[in-house]
């Protein structure tokens, strides 16, 4: 199978994740503690894998300074979209009981979809990217990314379905999330592939900046508000399952 195509599947299969975790909040009605938990655990998986992969990789590709550079991009950048949108009612889109309804705030079912894209394209991104040093895709990244957008999906499907918008918005929103995450994905590995070492630590560390930068605005912040002190266990407990991860995979 080309590896393009690897890229875009396993994008895919990454991005479904999110339509899983909708259909989840959806059609049940979950005690927040508990979403707040997994949202939690997704947090300490995603930081595992930045640091122990994503960070990693890029240093050794590229050096310091493309990976500095790089990482305070992909943070600069995501917080400055995420205002944008946070400005417009997108600031509670992964918060299950706080998004605002169209009549509360109008435009921001659009402005929650186009944050919700925002915060996958990096990840996915990551996905197509890692293909290009060994010629097989980064198992770490993709069971990071699945793990984490899991709770990602249930907590913003559940907030979308209490603020009043319909059961066809929302798969609506999740499915084309999806979709686009596998093209992200296959996009990442098509782009980078023929550019410098140099370039590509670059853009794992651009990646891995706004990937942080939205676990610090978004899904940590969800977690605190329902697992109050158990926040940092239950995040210590999913970097521990991603660092085991990592360590299996080589």
């Amino acid at each position: 199978m080309p590896l393009w195509l690897q890229a875009g599947l396993w994008g895919l299969l990454a991005g479904s994740a999110l339509l899983m975790g909708a259909g989840v909040g959806y059609a049940f009605r979950l005690p927040v503690r508990l979403i707040a938990g997994i949202m939690a655990f997704g947090a300490g998986v995603l930081i595992s894998a930045l640091s122990f992969d994503l960070m990693d990789e890029a240093f050794h590709q590229g050096g310091f300074v493309p990976t500095a550079l790089g990482f305070i991009s992909g943070a600069g950048v995501y917080s400055l979209a995420n205002l944008a949108l946070a400005n417009r009612g997108a600031r509670h889109r992964k918060r299950s009981g706080q998004q605002p309804s169209e009549s509360d705030s109008e435009g921001s079912g659009t402005a929650i979809a186009v944050g919700a894209l925002l915060d996958g394209i990096p990840e996915s991104i990551v996905i197509g990217v890692s293909l290009i040093a060994g010629g097989a895709v980064s198992t770490v990244a993709v069971a990071a990314v699945f793990l984490s957008n899991v709770p990602e999906g249930l907590s913003s499907a559940a907030g979308m379905k209490r603020a009043g918008r319909s059961k066809g918005y929302i798969f609506g929103v999740w499915s084309s999330i999806a979709l686009i995450s596998g093209l992200a994905s296959l996009v990442g590995y098509v782009v980078f592939r023929d550019l410098s070492p140099a370039v590509v630590a670059g853009t794992t560390a651009v990646a891995a900046g706004a990937i942080l930068a939205m676990l610090a605005d978004t899904m940590i912040p969800e977690a605190t508000e329902g697992t109050h002190n158990l926040t940092g266990l239950i995040t210590v407990l999913g970097f521990l399952a991603a660092f085991v991860l990592s360590k299996l995979g080589r």
